[in-house]
């Protein structure tokens, strides 16, 4: 061939290879671009789905998208991020995702009162639980990165406390200095989860799990400190009132039923079970300073219900959401 019809044409297919690359380039950007745009909270068409209408606030199964229920006997209002967890309270909501991929990854992300972005975190573990203290200011979830129920040995969690006012980060509360029965403790197999604020913003409750026991501890942000109260108890809910604890008590070794709800009088360590005989696998949210809420496995083929019982251990269980999970009622 002749090379000086060669060059042309040689020419010619470099410029649209080079073209192809930049169209390829352009798409995967602009892909990657939309993806992440359509990967953020989005709330309703109209703007009008935020933590100022009062209400009950859930994860609906159906959607996997959070909803309001007015409790005025109206259809539910629709529209929120897309969560497998969910907490708000104050002017911040938390809602917890799964992203794709192995290992396991939990994002965290932050929301306003318009359930908008504000900041996110990535940690290892299927989300699990998920908590906002009264103002807002001070949050914490935990992740599993084993397993799928506390009801199984060997599990590992990590609980992370996010403080707003400073912006510290704790991704794993599990160096924080432990006191058990008066003794500093020290053990390789400790592990936290479900976080509780008091409203100082500063105290706080979790459950830790150890050498095979789990206790109910009493953290100090300030003090970066924990002490443990009494055993058995997991999963602790601090009523509004501060005064009391809803939690989940093993009191059974069958794994398919092996815990109760019960409240825990700060005052005296007292107890008493709730109305609701069935194993609760949740941490308990207190929906006023006279209910408990709580999720339950659905039935008729549903994801899962969304319950309540008084907390005095009177009455009986009443569903309050047919296929809903996370809830959390805010009273503006």
């Amino acid at each position: 061939m002749n090379p000086r019809v060669a060059q042309p044409r040689r020419l010619h297919r470099l410029v649209l290879v080079v073209l192809a690359v930049l169209l390829l380039g352009g798409g995967s950007l602009g892909y990657v671009l939309h993806a992440r745009h359509r990967d953020l909270p989005t709330a309703a068409a109209d703007g009008s789905f935020s933590l100022a209408e009062p209400g009950l606030y859930y994860r609906d199964s159906a959607t996997g998208r959070v909803a309001r229920h007015s409790g005025t006997g109206g259809p539910p209002a629709t529209g929120g991020p897309a969560c497998e967890r969910f907490y708000a309270a104050g002017e911040r909501a938390l809602c917890l995702r799964k992203l794709p991929g192995i290992p396991a990854r939990t994002q965290a992300l932050v929301l306003d009162r318009r359930l908008r972005e504000v900041k996110r975190v990535t940690v290892p573990g299927i989300p699990n639980r998920a908590r906002v203290s009264a103002s807002g200011n001070v949050l914490s979830w935990t992740a599993f990165a084993v397993g799928d129920s506390y009801a199984t040995t060997g599990f590992s969690t990590r609980t992370s406390i996010l403080d707003l006012r400073t912006g510290y980060l704790v991704k794993s509360m599990e160096e924080i200095p432990l006191t058990i029965d008066g003794t500093r403790y020290h053990a390789p197999d400790v592990n936290y989860w479900g976080v509780t604020f008091a409203a100082d913003d500063n105290r706080f409750y979790a459950t830790v799990s150890t050498k095979g026991r789990t206790h109910l501890v009493e953290g100090d942000l300030h003090n970066w400190s924990a002490k443990a109260l009494r055993e058995n108890v997991e999963c602790p809910s601090l009523s509004p009132d501060n005064t009391r604890i809803a939690f989940k008590k093993k009191v059974s070794d069958d794994p398919a039923a092996p815990w109760r709800l019960y409240v825990l009088n700060l005052a005296d360590l007292s107890e008493h079970p709730l109305a609701e005989t069935r194993s609760v696998d949740d941490q308990a949210a207190w929906l006023d300073d006279e209910t408990v809420g709580y999720a339950l496995p659905g039935r008729e083929g549903r994801a899962g219900d969304i319950w309540s019982a008084r907390a005095d251990g009177t009455g009986e269980p009443r569903l309050l959401v047919p296929g809903g999970s996370s809830p959390a009622a805010t009273n503006r």
